[in-house]
């Protein structure tokens, strides 16, 4: 196992990370093979383990404070908090309020009295960012949270939160984790650019792009049974409407990748390894990229990526997986994980745009 410094903390973390999203009733409800998933994991030298407090709504973080029992000392625990949880009207966000309560959840639900890296789960432009980084400063100075981070903000807000930490001489983010894969290079326009500015880590999720990059999505194929695919545009997708144009077969961006997903199996072939460990591999090659977050839902999943670990990629193939998908596009809008509400407007305007990512 490869290990990088995060950012300017000066703490090694392994280079794949073990997501844990798919860890109870939104994913797999067998606690005993999350756990046993974890323990694998942890045997093959992953040090950093990512959740949240919505994955499964607490689900995941009970099984993993469970799965790292008598372990808590050797691993670096990340998760995450914003998004709504319950149905409280202030459940939800970066207030104070709510950080202060929703921490002491974590940590109960973790079995842990600290949490290493806390991370803002999406941009809350309804909370004034200093107040948030007020209140992450102080559990910071109270030890329950050691360092804190981002996920998906774009360039802009990672310059503005941390010219915040700056000025107001508080604790700044220590990481960004934003979608980054083959098919999703959107970060690297401006985002990975600024993470390199501000000596921050830097952890992509979805460097499948949700089994896109697996191989398990082809033209003229039915979707596979237990695909994640075929659970969001089914009945379990009606609760989480925003992950359904991801796997809509109709849209142009991923009739787009159909094509190009036949393309990359052939030229992973041909270089002597899988679809899935190419893909794997790609967000690594990047210098601003500490990690990759991967988020098997079955043990066999885990073996199978656990394959592609120390797997490198030569110029040659960076340059083939360059002309079918240029530096900074992202093939199908939607993966891209937020966008602020003014562009979501103007796209809503725009249904070619939208719909196509032209």
């Amino acid at each position: 196992m490869e290990y990088r410094i995060l950012g300017r903390t000066g703490v090694r973390v392994s280079a794949y990370s073990l997501g844990t999203m798919m860890f109870g009733h939104d994913g797999n409800t067998d606690e005993n093979e999350c756990i046993k998933i974890v323990h694998s994991a942890l045997d093959a030298g992953i040090n950093m383990i990512d959740t949240s407090d919505t994955y499964s709504a607490g689900q995941s973080e009970e099984i993993v404070g469970k799965a790292i029992k008598g372990r808590r000392d050797n691993i670096f625990l990340a998760t995450k908090f914003s998004l709504q949880f319950g149905e409280g009207l202030n459940q939800r966000g970066t207030s104070r309020y709510w950080i202060m309560k929703e921490v002491e959840n974590s940590l109960r639900r973790l079995q842990t009295d600290h949490i290493d890296l806390y991370q803002i789960h999406r941009p809350d432009l309804d909370t004034d960012m200093e107040d948030t980084l007020d209140a992450l400063t102080d559990l910071v100075h109270q030890g329950k949270i050691r360092y804190f981070g981002s996920s998906t903000f774009p360039g802009w807000y990672l310059s503005e939160t941390n010219s915040i930490s700056r000025l107001c001489k508080l604790n700044r983010l220590s990481t960004e984790t934003s979608p980054y894969s083959v098919f999703v290079r959107s970060a690297e326009l401006e985002t990975l650019p600024a993470v390199q500015h501000f000596g921050m880590g830097f952890i992509a999720w979805s460097p499948l792009n949700g089994g896109w990059l697996t191989g398990k999505y082809r033209k003229n194929q039915e979707l596979p049974a237990d695909s994640r695919a075929n659970r969001v545009l089914g009945a379990w997708g009606e609760h989480y409407p925003q992950l359904r144009p991801r796997w809509d077969m109709t849209r142009p961006g991923n009739v787009k990748k159909l094509d190009m997903v036949e393309k990359l199996i052939e030229l992973a072939s041909d270089s002597g390894m899988s679809l899935t460990q190419m893909a794997l591999a790609f967000p690594l090659a990047h210098p601003a990229v500490t990690a990759v977050n991967i988020g098997p839902r079955t043990f066999s999943q885990f073996e199978d990526l656990k394959e592609g670990f120390g797997v490198t990629l030569s110029d040659s193939i960076l340059d083939a997986i360059d002309q079918l998908n240029p530096i900074g596009e992202a093939v199908e809008y939607s993966d891209r994980g937020w966008s602020a509400p003014w562009s979501q407007k103007w796209l809503a305007k725009d249904k070619r745009r939208i719909s196509n990512n032209k």
